[in-house]
């Protein structure tokens, strides 16, 4: 904890930081330490009255509340403002406040919690699940450090400029690249493994539950130290000098690690400068510029989506040696034994040991070298061995056989593979859920949801959602005067109130159902394969969808991954994939079957889409191991092509949007995973169509399955 707890001070120190975004595994007490923050900021000067925080020695001309004249202000706490993930649009910004336009006849602005954060705390608890349209409202007010409001009428702009805190756990999915660079720091968060501290913390939080004020007694003449330290190095931080030679280095350093743009680079100068004052230091030093890139630059190197936070502290060092003054920087550890400027390890750095060591992430990759070119699969996972090309037909478990399509006594594979290492991905063209739905907000499929365009007005249904305000105008017109209205204001009633019909993009969950076994073994070929479906990762985590993996070879079919939001969780699964065995393909879409199945009772509003990644080849050993609803009805009794098409029909005639990727390789191609996207409803395309650049007309054929049926036949 001491990497957050310094990140959270350097911010209440320098608020020009920019923030904090905190990433660590659930039950670390993330949201606890944020929140001890706003008891430790400084109070703040405003005018008397100003619902928008102004300074009374600096008011903001534009505002709401404005003009205000000349007069002594009023001190308050900073105040901590938290966005629930769910806020909706209006609650963020602010609208018009409809109560008094419709009684009074009057324009009126109602703040929102941007309005509350300026000169304070914007918390946001579980960032990384924020709505998109939430997401750019925060950006725009993060750009400008204002907040303008265009609706019904109202114009207004008022000044919002605040510390962003961010919590998230990265298994529940990453964040946008262009919110993540807004955060000034980023620390990562585990839990001790020392079972000392786990002691101390269990036997602190027991004492807080038994007696909360005699806890808070107990510690508040730390506390009021503390407050007292982050004041002095406020009143110190504009003496802090910043030289030459530490501003060489802080330069020299986001060039070597290659973030985008110069935020970085302000950045790491305002931390350094802020670790200097908290020091009691009027000099920016060397190890303050090491600190500073460990905690401002981790989370602006990610190339893409999938890659681990994180940094080299070897090439820092080396850089910071190389463009050091007079020798400064040449210390590998400049924190010393004593650790960073508050007494801990330093800041930016994973614990001891690395997160592959921390039971409860397996999935989090540890920190690597952006030019290392395996950077981007699992580390647990062996190197892909060298080996000279043999013909797929003599790697397998015999003549006639596929590769590797043989099963020992024990259910094992014999001929079974080390995973194969995907391949390069590309921007993948969009697939679409056919039809209108109405399920969260989204990227990909088209939907009535409460943000986008207005298509229309209608009643509400139970409680007013968004208000229609010129359909609500026209429905209570025509009863003006039979209501007896005589003043400016509408006479409204219930039966009046018409809220509007919008349409947008919603996300999707985006099942891969993929073909693990002896026939697609080939190296080559099945690291095509894992590319052209990482790559549709890539998409589903652009277009915020929920995505699985269920994988099948040998005897059945397993979900390698739930239903998640964390894309990179089955990126990670996709690279240790093994292959090998025979290809139970009715088990995999039966498998998919009782998948979709649990997942409409959960969120009923989410619709799916089907990616079926095989050659289409259908051979295995006795019946699969998890019968299908129908008690085995439809698939009993024939061969194993037959019961994949029988496995196909079922998952058409629950209404499955689908789509195959032809994964069949060769010059003579027997089109079976043709015939199975028929029995889908959907389109097949090859590992080349699926590329953005080559492919026509696929969209089309996802949102017209009958068609593309008729065509099939």
């Amino acid at each position: 904890m001491d990497d957050l707890r310094l990140a959270l001070l350097l911010n209440a120190v320098s608020p020009a930081v920019g923030g904090v975004l905190v990433r660590g595994e659930k039950g670390t007490a993330k949201s606890t330490a944020v929140r001890a923050l706003a008891a430790l900021m400084p109070e703040v000067e405003v005018v008397p009255g100003c619902r928008f925080s102004c300074d009374p020695h600096r008011p903001d001309p534009a505002c709401p509340d404005g003009p205000h004249g000349a007069g002594p202000g009023e001190s308050r706490p900073a105040r901590m403002v938290e966005l629930p993930v769910g806020a909706s649009e209006d609650r963020l910004v602010g609208a018009l406040d409809i109560e008094r336009a419709l009684s009074e006849g009057v324009k009126a602005f109602e703040p929102g919690l941007l309005a509350a954060a300026h000169r304070g705390v914007l918390y946001v608890d579980e960032v990384n699940l924020l709505h998109d349209h939430l997401v750019d409202l925060l950006l725009d007010a993060a750009a400008m450090g204002a907040s303008y409001v265009e609706r019904e009428g109202v114009s207004v702009r008022h000044a919002s400029r605040f510390l962003l805190v961010g919590t998230m756990n990265p298994e529940e999915g990453e964040l946008r690249p262009q919110l993540l660079d807004r955060f000034g720091l980023t620390v990562e968060v585990t839990a001790s493994r020392e079972p000392d501290e786990r002691m101390e913390v269990v036997r602190r939080r027991l004492a807080y539950d038994e007696d909360p004020a005699a806890f808070a007694a107990r510690w508040a003449g730390e506390e009021t130290a503390l407050r007292e330290r982050i004041a002095a190095a406020r009143a110190l931080l504009p003496a802090v000098r910043l030289g030459d030679a530490a501003l060489r280095q802080i330069a020299a350093t986001c060039a070597a690690f290659e973030v985008d743009g110069m935020r970085a680079d302000i950045v790491m100068a305002r931390t350094a400068g802020a670790l200097a004052a908290w020091a009691g230091r009027t000099e920016v030093l060397a190890e303050d510029v090491r600190q500073a890139a460990l905690l401002a630059l981790p989370h602006r190197r990610r190339r893409n989506p999938f890659d681990a936070p994180g940094l080299d502290e070897e090439k820092l060092d080396e850089t910071l040696r190389q463009y050091g003054d007079d020798g400064e920087g040449d210390d590998p550890d400049p924190d010393g034994p004593d650790g960073g400027p508050d007494g801990g390890p330093g800041g930016g750095r994973p614990p001891r040991g690395g997160p592959e060591e921390s039971p409860g992430t397996p999935d989090s990759p540890a920190p690597s070298d952006p030019s290392d070119p395996s950077a981007s699969s699992d580390p647990s996972q062996p190197s892909e061995p060298s080996e000279p090309s043999v013909p797929e037909q003599s790697r397998g478990g015999g003549p006639g056989r596929e590769d590797g399509e043989g099963s020992d006594r024990r259910g094992g594979t014999a001929g079974e593979r080390t995973p194969a290492r995907a391949g390069e991905p590309f921007r993948a063209r969009a697939l679409h859920v056919p039809g209108v739905g109405e399920g969260a907000a989204g990227r990909r499929s088209r939907a009535r949801t409460a943000q986008g365009r207005t298509t229309g007005a209608r009643r509400p249904r139970g409680s007013l959602g968004r208000l229609h305000l010129a359909a609500t105008v026209r429905a209570a017109a025509p009863h003006q005067r039979a209501r007896g209205r005589s003043g400016p204001g509408l006479v409204v009633r219930r039966d009046d109130l018409r809220e509007a019909v919008r349409e947008g993009r919603e996300s999707n969950l985006v099942l891969f159902v993929v073909d693990a076994s002896g026939s697609m073994a080939a190296r080559q070929r099945m690291g095509a394969v894992k590319g052209a479906v990482l790559s549709l990762l890539l998409d589903a985590y652009q277009r915020r969808d929920k995505v699985g993996l269920i994988t099948f070879r040998g005897r059945g079919a397993e979900v390698v991954l739930p239903p998640t939001s964390s894309v990179d969780a089955a990126a990670a699964r996709l690279e240790s994939l093994p292959t090998g065995g025979r290809t139970p393909l009715a088990a995999g879409l039966l498998k998919a079957r009782d998948v979709l199945r649990v997942e409409r009772l959960r969120d009923p509003a989410r619709r799916a889409l089907l990616v079926a990644v095989t050659d289409g080849r259908a051979t295995e050993k006795g019946m699969p191991r998890s019968a299908p609803a129908d008690g085995g009805r439809a698939t009993g009794g024939a061969g194993p092509p037959a019961r994949a098409r029988q496995a196909a029909r079922l998952l058409a005639a629950d209404g499955t949007a689908s789509v195959v990727v032809d994964c069949e390789a060769g010059p003579v191609r027997l089109g079976l995973a043709g015939a199975l996207a028929a029995e889908l409803g959907g389109p097949a395309v090859t590992l080349e169509e699926l590329r953005a650049d080559t492919v026509t007309g696929l969209v089309r054929s996802v949102q017209n399955p009958d068609q593309s049926r008729r065509r099939a036949a």
